[in-house]
């Protein structure tokens, strides 16, 4: 007698994966693969336009402060004119927090120059905080260091981020600056730098690849490191180094090291204003 559960053998025969389907999914993973590559790379050109970007709107404000109120932003002597002081006496208006537009006076030179203490008005920073004033730029600005030293620079506080993650801009002046481990020795005069943020001090920790640093000097400048109005930071084979294999702060026959993928630069726009 058979049981009513009686074995039966399956001899169906085992479906599986043809080489057609098999390759129909490489070629939907290889087009998945190549669409968010291709999509990095649409963003990352995106965020290296917007430095290009930046710098012209910030030289369209600044000309525009310029003919509006006869001075160079930061640098203004009579800026509490026309925002209030946060002190009516000088002395005491660098060293006391303002409210609202609130400034300090610039001493006029020309020059961004006056470089105070930590959580003081320095020119530096009245010169983000006039031209938010005027609304020639979007943002509100302290116009004063950080606390831990007197060129903090807190991007979104009292210097502008940018478009590029992780990147804010600063402004200052060195004059003939005679070189040093970071810089060449070049005549800046008010130059304009975008770089990292830092923790204490200057936005100008490397944000940039040697390669996107050359493509962004190239496009409004000469593509050389050390000439012309564009120029890096980090000589001394990291972003840039000498054609001659002799690196030095004042060897300025230079090229970028485009082989080098890691983050090695900023960019100083020099004599903007």
């Amino acid at each position: 007698m058979h049981s009513f559960y009686s074995h039966r053998e399956d001899h169906s025969p085992q479906k599986g994966f043809s080489l057609i389907e098999l390759s129909i999914v490489l070629v939907i993973l290889g087009l998945l693969t190549g669409g968010i590559l291709t999509g990095q790379s649409l963003i990352r050109s995106s965020e290296l336009r917007a430095v290009t970007t930046e710098s012209t709107e910030f030289a369209t404000a600044i000309n525009t402060f310029k003919g509006k109120y006869f001075a160079i932003p930061g640098d203004m002597n009579n800026a509490t004119a026309f925002w209030g002081a946060a002190h009516a006496t000088p002395a005491t208006c660098i060293t006391t927090a303002g409210t609202g537009k609130q400034t300090c006076n610039g001493n006029g030179t020309g020059n961004l120059d006056v470089l105070n203490g930590a959580s003081q008005y320095s020119e530096m920073f009245t010169f983000w905080q006039h031209l938010a004033n005027a609304g020639l730029i979007e943002g509100s600005f302290t116009g004063r260091g950080g606390s831990g030293n007197p060129q903090h620079h807190i991007l979104g506080t009292n210097a502008p981020t940018s478009k590029l993650p992780g990147a804010g801009w600063l402004a200052t002046w060195a004059g003939t600056f005679p070189g040093n481990a970071m810089s060449y020795a070049l005549q800046y005069d008010n130059f304009l730098e975008i770089g990292g943020a830092t923790t204490n001090d200057f936005s100008f920790n490397p944000i940039l690849t040697p390669e996107e640093a050359w493509n962004i000097d190239t496009k409004v400048d000469d593509g050389k490191p050390a000439q012309g109005k564009v120029v890096s930071r980090y000589w001394n084979n990291l972003c840039s180094a000498a054609d001659d294999g002799s690196s030095a702060n004042n060897d300025l026959v230079a090229s970028y090291r485009v082989q080098d993928t890691a983050a090695r630069c900023t960019l100083m726009f020099r004599q903007f204003f």
